[in-house]
């Protein structure tokens, strides 16, 4: 026997490597234990086939992890946020020509569509007149176009007239000229 109590012949075994403060026999623990008890992971060879999991293989019929053609996934998209009336509307204000006539069309302009409330912009004063007359018909076809209820009402205003806030013959706390130029 030798001095350490062990059998003669035999070689000690090495006694238990102190503790690193790096952390690094502490990430290859951690490792270790991720990877699960079975063998370790080979990585496939270049130019070989990939594994297949179950569930995630593609077969010979289109699936919807497949490419899909734009016109079936726009409006798809449009569906999910909820689009379809706001799109409508500004279709709208594309054929507004075709709408309400080229004349009527000529001297006005749709500027904004909300919560029931399009809003029209006229060139004139005597366009907006003729205008707020004709919309209850404007109405009617712009719902049977978008459907019942989705214009409440028509909101007509005249044309933007020029400020005479600023400028040479600009007087403090003057009420400004009277004509609409209209």
């Amino acid at each position: 026997m030798a001095d350490d109590g062990s059998p003669v012949g035999t070689t000690p075994e090495p006694a238990e490597e102190p503790h690193r403060s790096d952390g690094l026999e502490l990430a290859r623990a951690l490792a270790r234990a991720s990877r699960g008890v079975g063998p370790a992971r080979r990585t496939p060879r270049p130019g070989s086939r990939p594994r297949r999991v179950p569930g995630k293989a593609s077969g010979a019929y289109p699936d919807e992890r497949d490419p899909q053609p734009l016109g079936l996934t726009v409006p798809r998209v449009v569906a999910d946020h909820g689009w379809e009336v706001d799109l409508k509307v500004h279709g709208v204000f594309g054929r507004w020509a075709e709408l309400v006539g080229d004349e009527v069309a000529a001297h006005s302009t749709p500027e904004t569509f909300a919560d029931g409330r399009l809003v029209v912009r006229t060139d004139s004063t005597a366009w907006a007149t003729q205008l707020r007359l004709l919309a209850p018909t404007v109405v009617r076809r712009l719902n049977e176009e978008l459907g019942h209820g989705t214009v409440t009402l028509i909101e007509v205003l005249g044309p933007h007239g020029p400020t005479w806030k600023k400028g040479p013959r600009s007087v403090r706390d003057g009420r400004g000229p009277r004509d609409t130029y209209g």
